[in-house]
């Protein structure tokens, strides 16, 4: 069910059944299947598809050619970089289904997926954490942390506001601080 507050261009399939949230625009080319549920202010971007189960927050951005398939789950506040890719299934083949194995992959509040990056089914981005373009991630991203390569390794520490932080964790552009746990996972500072 979507509302009169929702844009979507003429070109685009959105299926019965698929919830839309106020202030949110689908732009040209899209197909949202029937079970999907989008939150308010969301941006999506040309030739997006999203495959059924998927569920967007508030204010997510979906960047052009971006697949969404069953499994996953994007918090508030989420960027998808153009082309980047997830997968649902471990060990794909075409002649074996396997949608019963289908792994949930959570991107949580805040997080980045840059242009072209492959996020590897069953791996959570958490919050606010920035995986690199072209980066293929195959373990889960610790929040407040920023993952380049292939496979994805750590880089650096990132604030929310997404720029990286100094060696004292402070961040250079807000002046945000963060402090480091034990295990070396961060946090910021109340």
């Amino acid at each position: 069910m979507t509302s009169e507050k929702v844009f979507i261009h003429p070109t685009s399939i959105v299926d019965e059944g698929c919830e839309i949230g106020d202030g949110t625009r689908v732009w040209h080319w899209c197909h949202l299947m029937g079970d999907v549920k989008v939150g308010r202010n969301c941006n999506i971007g040309e030739h997006a598809f999203i495959e059924n189960g998927v569920r967007l927050g508030d204010c997510v951005k979906v960047k052009n050619n971006v697949a969404i398939y069953s499994g996953v789950v994007c918090e508030d506040d989420v960027f998808l970089g153009p082309n980047c890719v997830f997968t649902n299934v471990a060990n794909p083949r075409s002649f074996i289904e396997r949608k019963s194995e289908f792994k949930k992959t959570v991107i949580k509040k805040g997080a980045t997926i840059g242009a072209n990056a492959t996020i590897v089914c069953g791996n959570d981005i958490n919050e606010y954490a920035f995986v690199g373009a072209g980066s293929v991630v195959t373990k889960s991203v610790p929040a407040y942390t920023m993952v380049i390569g292939n496979p994805a390794k750590f880089y650096a520490h990132v604030c929310k506001c997404g720029v990286k932080l100094n060696k004292n964790l402070v961040c250079p552009a807000c002046g945000a601080k963060y402090t480091a746990s034990d295990s070396g996972e961060i946090s910021p500072v109340k």
